[in-house]
């Protein structure tokens, strides 16, 4: 599959390709983002040298800004997540985007929720359609609204994956990445 460059139109596939069978963060991230040598750039100045315990991946496309991608990272003790997403025609050139980081201590990991949905075949075999990871931080959150601009929140970290949107195999990625975060949390770090 060839891949736009960034800012690329209406070319791009409605599905992306999977990358639940890559266990390692370079192959996946090579698969599944538009712009992986970006991401790995920006995620190996950070890692410098650490392992990849773990690793999650999103992608869409967002009828304003075009395509919105991000890789979370564990290495152990700190989440490191990259997203990069195409800047609206209206905020730069064509074929602008963003590149950001964000590092997370695991120790400010409060809690990690994990809702899957699951339906019965008509054998009566239950099977996980949906699943909804949450990742609770000690930080608050600065994006409140006016209205309740006195109510502290925390801060939350959320992913979810679908049937639909990445399928059985990234489902079962992202709940593994959630299991794994969640033994981690409250430990003391090496």
């Amino acid at each position: 599959m060839s891949r736009p460059s960034f800012g690329g139109g209406n070319d791009l596939p409605a599905v992306f390709p999977d990358w639940s069978p890559y266990p390692d963060l370079d192959s996946a991230a090579r698969a599944y983002l538009r712009d992986p040598d970006v991401a790995l750039e920006a995620l190996s100045g950070v890692l410098n040298g650490a392992t990849v315990v773990c690793f999650t991946l999103e992608r869409f496309v967002n009828e304003v800004n075009g395509v919105w991608q991000e890789v979370v990272v564990c290495d152990g003790s700190r989440l490191i997540l990259w997203h990069g997403e195409d800047v609206p025609p209206t905020d730069g050139p064509a074929g602008s985007m963003t590149s950001s980081l964000r590092v997370v201590p695991l120790s400010t990991v409060t809690e990690v929720g994990c809702r899957r949905r699951l339906s019965r075949s008509p054998s009566g075999q239950a099977r996980t359609d949906s699943i909804d990871v949450y990742l609770l931080l000690s930080s608050m959150d600065e994006a409140g609204s006016a209205e309740d601009s006195q109510v502290p929140r925390h801060d939350a970290l959320r992913f979810g994956k679908t049937l639909d949107d990445g399928g059985a195999g990234q489902i079962g990625r992202l709940e593994d990445f959630a299991r794994l975060v969640a033994s981690l949390v409250g430990r003391p770090t090496l």
